[in-house]
C-alpha cells in the first residue's frame, strides 16, 4: 500500500509538471525527439524518494541502519538533486556539473559510506573478505562517481533510463529482501514506486524526461545503496549483484568512453555515439532499443538471482556469458554503424 501511494504521489506530480512546466528540452542536432518536452520529471522521482525517507526516519525499527549513515545518505542524495535541478534550470557546462558530482560523492564518503573491503565469496583466495585500507575511499570515489555519470549518459530514449531502474531496483529489492537487508529492500521498492508512476508518462511517447534532476539521482542512488546494502544494513548483500543488474549500463558507458578517448576526441563533449544510441540511429524506434535494452536488464536480474545462491569464485562467473553477448552485440552494432556512416 505504500508503494501504491509513493506511485500515485509521482503519477500525480508528472502529470502537473508536464501541464505547468515551462522547463523544456529544446531539440538540436544531438537529440533523439523532435519537438519541446518539459524536462525535470525526476522532480517526481526524487520527491517521492524524501517522502519514503522522512517515513522510514519517524516510524521504521529495526528495518534502519544507525542514523549517521541514514542521513549521509539522505543528505547527499538530497544535495545531488539539488544541484541537478539547478542545472536543468540554468544548463551549465559539464566541467560545473561534474564538480557538483564529485562534491556529492565526497560528501556522502564524509559520512563514513565507504567500502572498506572487498566483499568477495570464500575461497577466492587473496582477495577473500580483504581490508581496501586507504584504497577503499579511491574505489568508492570512482564507483559513485562513475554510477551518476554512466546513468547520466544511458538517459537518452523514451523508458530507458527508468525502465532499467525499475527492473534493476525490483530485482535488487528482492535480493535484498531474501538476504536480509531490510533497509536497502524498503528503499528499493519505494524507488521503483517513484519511478514507476514518472514512467507512465515517459513511456512509449516521451510526453516528459526525467533530466539531470532524475538521471543523476538514480545514477547516485544505485552507486551508494549496494554499499550500504554490503556493509551498514542488517545483513551483507554482495557488492556483485548491483553491477550485474545494471551490467549493460556500464559496459555501454565504459566501451563508448574508452573509445573515444583512444580516437582522440572529446570525452567531455556531447555525442551521439553510445551503443543504445547508434542502435536507434540505425533507423530501430526508441520503442524497439528500449525493449531490447528491458530485456538485457532482466537476463541480468535472472543472473544476480542465481549469482546469490552459488558460493565460493564461481560467482563472478556469472558475469562471464554478459559479457561475451555485449562484446558480441558491440561488434554487430558498430559494423553496422561504420557501414551506414555514423562513425
Amino acid at each position: 500500500m505504500f508503494a501504491l501511494v509513493l506511485l500515485l504521489v509521482s503519477a500525480a506530480i508528472s502529470l502537473f509538471l508536464i501541464k505547468r512546466t515551462q522547463v523544456l528540452d529544446i531539440p538540436n542536432g544531438r537529440s533523439s525527439h523532435k519537438k519541446p518536452t518539459p524536462t525535470i520529471g525526476g522532480v517526481a522521482i526524487v520527491f517521492t524518494f524524501f517522502l519514503s525517507m522522512i517515513m522510514l526516519y519517524l516510524f521504521a525499527g529495526k528495518t534502519m541502519i544507525s542514523e549517521r549513515f541514514f542521513l549521509g545518505f539522505t543528505f547527499s542524495a538530497l544535495l545531488i538533486a539539488g544541484m541537478s535541478l539547478y542545472d536543468d534550470l540554468k544548463k551549465k557546462p559539464f566541467y560545473i556539473r561534474l564538480a557538483t558530482h564529485v562534491i556529492a560523492v565526497l560528501m556522502v564518503m564524509g559520512f563514513g559510506i565507504i567500502i572498506h573491503r572487498v566483499d568477495f565469496p570464500p575461497g577466492l583466495m587473496f582477495l577473500t573478505n580483504r581490508s581496501l585500507g586507504a584504497f577503499g575511499y579511491f574505489v568508492t570515489f570512482w564507483w559513485i562517481l562513475g554510477m551518476i555519470n554512466a546513468y547520466n549518459f544511458m538517459d537518452g530514449l523514451n523508458g530507458m533510463a527508468g525502465g532499467n531502474a525499475i527492473i534493476a531496483g525490483s530485482f535488487f529489492c528482492i535480493i535484498t529482501y531474501t538476504q536480509g537487508s531490510d533497509f536497502a529492500y524498503i528503499v528499493s521498492y519505494t524507488l521503483v514506486a517513484g519511478v514507476a508512476g514518472f514512467l507512465i508518462f515517459n513511456f512509449p511517447r516521451g510526453k516528459l524526461f526525467m533530466g539531470d534532476i532524475g538521471s543523476t539521482f538514480l545514477g547516485f542512488t544505485f552507486g551508494v545503496l549496494p554499499i550500504i546494502a554490503s556493509l551498514y544494513d542488517n545483513a551483507h548483500t554482495s557488492l556483485l549483484v548491483l553491477p550485474l543488474l545494471l551490467f549493460h549500463f556500464i559496459y555501454d558507458t565504459s566501451f563508448t568512453f574508452i573509445r573515444r578517448l583512444f580516437k582522440g576526441e572529446n570525452v567531455f563533449q556531447a555525442h551521439r555515439t553510445h551503443l543504445y544510441q547508434l542502435f536507434n540511429r540505425l533507423g530501430f524506434t526508441h520503442f524497439k532499443v528500449t525493449v531490447f535494452y528491458w530485456g538485457v536488464a532482466v537476463l541480468q536480474g535472472v543472473g544476480a538471482l542465481w549469482m546469490v545462491t552459488i558460493p565460493g569464485p564461481m560467482r563472478l562467473m556469472v558475469f562471464l556469458p554478459y559479457l561475451i553477448f555485449q562484446m558480441i552485440y558491440t561488434i554487430v552494432i558498430i559494423y553496422h554503424a561504420r557501414k551506414g556512416g555514423l562513425l
